[in-house]
């Protein structure tokens, strides 16, 4: 679910940005959750933001909470994107949701607002199940893993490695763990995934050995 309504990208992401039915219908009233669920053609679902001004609202925590819980009831994972930053929008939508997967980049200013997050999420009792480090290797100023996770004071869920595949795949509208399935990064992305979904996850060696190729 987008849940970055002032500015949302998802559907951009994904390659359709223009959705007829979105979440700020459901949250008017106009129309039925079921109306804005849309199949994405690698099988999982999205509830798009509208990407018009003319129809950006002000949500309140229980306007989301009442979506979320909706949709509790019919899937078994329910991520929500969230706003970037510390503002209003991303403080709602974190203290409406139970779990939060904090996102950072291994630097000083990211990990700032990192923690600044996992404040505000305590604050909402949103349990903060830990931190997944993003473009690990971009550069040799990268502050360590082993600092980022006594500095908040989170285990590390992953780490996923500086890719040009992911730009390629953001550019062709379409998720790096379909576009380049056995890119670094897409073998990272399924790592994470596996683990917090409780599965055991192991590619195959023909995969490991296409990504240290690449």
């Amino acid at each position: 679910m987008d849940g970055n309504l002032s500015t949302p990208n998802l559907g951009v992401h994904l390659g359709i940005p223009l959705y007829p039915v979105t979440l700020q219908n459901v949250i008017n009233g106009e129309v039925r959750l079921r109306d804005a669920l849309y199949k994405h053609k690698s099988g999982f679902r999205i509830v798009p933001s509208d990407i018009s001004f003319a129809n950006f609202s002000k949500t309140s925590r229980e306007d989301l909470m009442e979506v979320f819980y909706e949709l509790a009831d019919d899937f078994d994972f329910v991520l929500i994107d969230s706003a970037a930053g510390l503002g209003r929008e991303a403080m709602t939508t974190v203290r409406a949701a139970d779990e939060l997967i904090t996102i950072t980049n291994p630097d000083h200013p990211s990990l700032v607002d990192a923690l600044k997050l996992g404040r505000m999420a305590k604050d909402g009792q949103t349990e903060n199940l830990g931190v997944v480090v993003n473009r690990v290797g971009y550069d040799k100023t990268d502050v360590k893993l082993k600092e980022i996770e006594e500095f908040l004071n989170l285990p590390i869920l992953g780490k996923i490695p500086e890719d040009r595949t992911v730009r390629r795949a953001l550019n062709a509208k379409e998720p790096v763990v379909t576009y380049k399935p056995h890119a670094k990064s897409s073998l990272k992305i399924k790592e994470i995934a596996a683990k917090l979904a409780g599965i055991e996850y192991k590619p195959n060696q023909l995969a490991k050995l296409f990504s240290w190729l690449k």
